[in-house]
């Protein structure tokens, strides 16, 4: 029997405008516990396929009448099976296409604002995987800031825009998700930069990323001047867009900052972490827009499914901002931190050139949520 499939873009549509959706997840309940599909008005079941081989009678009556019932697994076999089930009994379900797999690849662009000059600055939100990318356009240029490993989709919007890619910048060596940047790099003759002190591991050619660099995209410049912010890795930097807009990599986060262990030296660079967060963003405009390289809770994306916020408004409500004794700080970036990302070590090495996964090990390289930071 054939049953629905319902996309990636079309569930991150619905997350989006907060529209209403059943989730029956079909993994088991440690996969599902770990990293699932989030959204404000999202309800979830979770039964284990192997719990329903003999049979869904028993999920039928759990199942609503007045919402979408969507059923979601690791690859999309199992789910196909169990919406066939469900469909024998009556049910409407419709499976995931591609499965979770789809879902951690999946980018949403959202339109962030017009620049000064009448450039445009794009965000990329990775919904299933917490990472936001960034794409400043102005007079026919574009440069793209911390991408995901799916560069195809930023080659496919910088033409859909009438763009060409002239600079891509990491503002640091990523350790949770593969980076794009040097692919974009080098199907557009881009320069790719990043920071020098990230890049001691690194095998390839890069434009260094240093304090003071000033690139200027069409009208507009990014600018990278007196924003060297480490912590969480101690090349990390921040860029300052058009004035109007700080992109803080993984520094500082809406509702969380960065962790400083991805290269086991948190006691190394909690000092360096602090410095950023509480002299060198200090001495910032409160009205420059945050926007950062991660999200870590559904609850930080606004109504247009942006993630930005004033960066006076952070200094008031992030409690990472706002620890004014110094051990107490050391303490929560240092001690009880989150499980460090999948495969991190192997993802760092990839970044810095000296493995090159196939295409199927990087997916699952990547599989699980955000675990850059801390609150």
């Amino acid at each position: 029997m054939t049953v629905t499939a319902m996309t990636a873009s079309e569930v991150a549509k619905k997350v989006v405008n907060n529209q209403p959706l059943f989730i029956l997840d079909v993994r088991n309940g440690d996969a599902f516990a770990d990293w699932k599909i989030e959204g404000g008005n999202i309800q979830y079941l979770n039964t284990p396929y192997f719990d329903l081989l003999d049979g869904v009678e028993e999920v039928v009556s759990e199942l609503p009448t007045d919402r979408d019932i969507l059923v979601v697994c690791a690859k999309e076999g199992s789910s196909i099976m169990i919406a066939e089930m469900l469909s024998e009994e009556g049910v409407r379900a419709a499976y995931l296409q591609g499965g979770m797999k789809a879902w951690s690849e999946h980018l949403e662009p959202v339109k962030v604002g017009e620049l000064s000059n009448g450039g445009e600055l794009y965000q990329f939100v990775r919904l299933g995987k917490g990472c936001l990318s960034y794409m400043v356009i102005s007079e026919g240029e574009a440069a793209v800031v911390d991408a995901t490993r799916m560069a195809n989709i930023f080659l496919d919007f910088a033409q859909e825009k009438g763009a060409t890619i002239k600079h891509v910048f990491d503002t640091h060596l990523h350790a949770d998700h593969i980076s794009g940047g040097r692919a974009i790099a080098e199907a557009t003759g881009a320069t790719y930069y990043l920071p020098p002190k990230d890049a001691e591991g690194v095998v390839f050619e890069y434009g260094a990323l240093e304090n003071g660099l000033e690139v200027a995209i069409g009208n507009s410049k990014l600018e990278i001047e007196a924003l060297y912010s480490p912590g969480h890795t101690i090349g990390s930097t921040s860029f300052i867009v058009d004035s109007k807009y700080l992109l803080t990599g993984d520094i500082l986060f809406i509702d969380s900052i960065g962790r400083p262990d991805l290269a086991g030296l948190a006691e190394d660079w909690v000092g360096d972490l602090r410095e950023s967060l509480y002299s060198r963003y200090q001495d910032l405009a409160n009205e420059l827009i945050v926007l950062p390289a991660h999200f870590m809770i559904i609850d930080e994306l606004n109504e247009d499914g942006s993630v930005a916020k004033k960066l006076g408004d952070l200094f008031k409500e992030n409690h990472g901002l706002n620890i004014s004794d110094e051990q107490e700080f050391r303490d929560m970036v240092t001690k009880n931190l989150p499980p460090q990302p999948n495969a991190y070590q192997d993802i760092r090495k990839t970044n810095m050139g000296q493995i090159t996964p196939d295409d199927e090990i990087q997916r699952e390289m990547e599989i699980g949520p955000n675990r850059c930071a801390v609150r």
